[in-house]
């Protein structure tokens, strides 16, 4: 089993930045894929950033050049670095992994909201952005 641990949300003006942090433990072995989701109030979860094991990372069109995804090995660790924020930033974040499915394309997966072929999910961290 995988377990995902989500930090760093919080409540800050427009324009202002945020880093958030998923810890990983438990399992992880073979291909993967790791994401981060968010779901804005009234709204479906949507793909917003991924990373995944061939070096690829993909961004939302509404994110890219103001998000960056990335992650520390050695600490087991998932970053989502936010800046720039907007008022629509305003969500719950969520990571998300799979594992040893060499068969998923995680860019289509992620930015494609598949939610469902995502097969670990941290329970998410709130950011609240006031204009």
């Amino acid at each position: 089993q995988v377990q995902l641990a989500e930090t760093g949300g919080g409540s800050v003006q427009a324009g202002d930045s945020l880093r958030l942090s998923c810890t990983v433990s438990g399992d992880t072995k073979g291909t993967w894929c790791m994401a981060w989701f968010r779901q804005r109030p009234g709204q479906q979860r949507e793909g917003v950033a991924s990373i995944d094991g061939y070096g690829g990372i993909y961004y939302a069109n509404s994110v890219k050049d103001r998000f960056t995804i990335s992650q520390d090995n050695a600490k087991h660790t998932l970053y989502l670095q936010l800046n720039s924020l907007k008022p629509e930033d305003t969500a719950r974040y969520y990571c998300a992994a799979y594992f040893d499915n060499p068969g998923r394309d995680c860019r289509v997966t992620v930015l494609g909201n598949f939610v469902e072929f995502m097969d670990y999910w941290g329970n998410g961290t709130l950011v609240t952005i006031s204009s």
